[in-house]
Parts: structure tokens; sequence; C-alpha cells
């Protein structure tokens, strides 16, 4: 990547002030510092960004996460719903929803707005109501994310959004000496994306990339 390049995406994940987006300007920073110590790989500034635009340009009042973490892309996702809007967040781990749980509440964000549920993400999504969610959003490297994304179209309302963050993968998906497994999964949802007739995606390069795509309406 050259210089210029390099510049460019670091201007890009700077143009918004995390420290403006709650009333506590550390909640980030400090959700984001948890989320490392527990290695779950936290949402870059630029990729939460670009998910909170989503969240707002659909007016999410219901949305799906699968990968809480430390709860750093719920914040972002939260901050552009509906003030009224529901987050239903789903991580396997019960030390990740507790440090995401300390987040939403350092944040000020009412109990009522965030629904966590501790399970395999597999086991619980097919309990979620289909095409009763404004957004769902899923990290590209998780595990069965082919699987997860044949749930998300499911549970997508039309015209609903699908986000997938972490879509470049530390910038392995466009090196094609990088032939590991977790690279070539990335890779295989990309392509599921970009090939399915239902979907009208789009790549952005921000944070370690951000993979969305609108749900077309049914055509019969």
């Amino acid at each position: 990547m050259s210089s210029g390049k390099v510049a460019s995406w670091a201007h890009g994940e700077e143009f918004v002030d995390e420290a403006t987006l709650f009333s506590d300007d550390g909640v980030l920073a400090r959700a984001r510092e948890r989320g490392n110590e527990l290695g779950t790989t936290p949402v870059l500034p630029g990729a939460g960004a670009l998910m909170r635009v989503l969240a707002a340009a659909v007016q999410a009042r219901a949305a799906v996460e699968i990968g809480t973490g430390s709860g750093v892309g719920s914040l972002y996702l939260l901050s552009g719903m509906h003030p009224d809007g529901v987050l239903t967040t789903i991580d396997p781990e019960v030390e990740n929803q507790r440090a995401a749980r300390l987040s939403f509440a350092e944040a000020q964000i009412r109990s009522p707005r965030v629904r966590t549920i501790a399970g395999s993400p597999r086991e619980v999504v097919v309990r979620l109501t289909d095409h009763a969610y404004d957004l769902v959003s899923f990290p590209a490297q998780v595990p069965h994310a082919l699987d997860l994304l044949e749930h998300a179209r499911r549970l997508l309302r039309p015209g609903g959004v699908l986000v997938i963050p972490h879509a470049l993968y530390h910038d392995r998906v466009a090196d094609p000496t990088a032939r590991d497994e977790r690279t070539r999964s990335v890779r295989e949802v990309l392509r599921a994306v970009s090939e399915a007739e239902d979907l009208v995606p789009a790549l952005s390069g921000g944070g370690d990339g951000v993979l969305a795509a609108v749900l077309r309406p049914s055509r019969r």
C-alpha cells in the first residue's frame, strides 16, 4: 500500500471522533481496551462509524449482533439505531458478555435496549423470528460464517441491512499467498454475498473492512 493510501486510511479512521459519541468520552476507549485484553478484536473506528451509519440509515428498531465481544461494535450500532431500538447481541463467552454489559452501563444505555444472550450463535439464531430485523451483523471470521449468512438472510426484513465487519481480515483476503483456512473461509463469505441475487452488496476498506448488503424485496 502506498504511503498516500495509508495516510488516507488513517484519515478515515480519525474522521469520526469516538469521544463525542457518548456523554462519557472514554466509554469506547475503555471498551476497546477490555476487548483487546480478552482477545476479541474489537472493530476499528472506521468500521464502527460505518456500522453506525448503516444502523441510522434504516432507523433500526430491531437488530441482531453475533459476536458481542466487549461491546465496541454494539455501542456503535446502538448509537445509530432508533432511540427505542433493541439490539439482541449473542456471544458464546460469558466473560465477553460481562465486559460488554459494563460498557453498556458506562454508556448509560438503558437495559431494555440491549438483550444479551450467552450461547452458541448457531443454536441461538434458529430461535429468532424470520424477517423481523432491520439489521443483522456478524464478523467475517466467525466460525460457521456461511451458515450464519443464511440465517441472516432469513432474519432480515426486505430492505434490511447485513453488516459484516473484519471483511478484509487483516489484509489477508486480498493477498493471494494467504491460504490458511480462516482466510479462505472469509473469502467464501464475501463470494457468497457478492453472488447472492437477493443481496445488493458493497465492500468498504474502513477499519479491517466492512461488507454491507441490503436484502432486496421479494420479486414475486
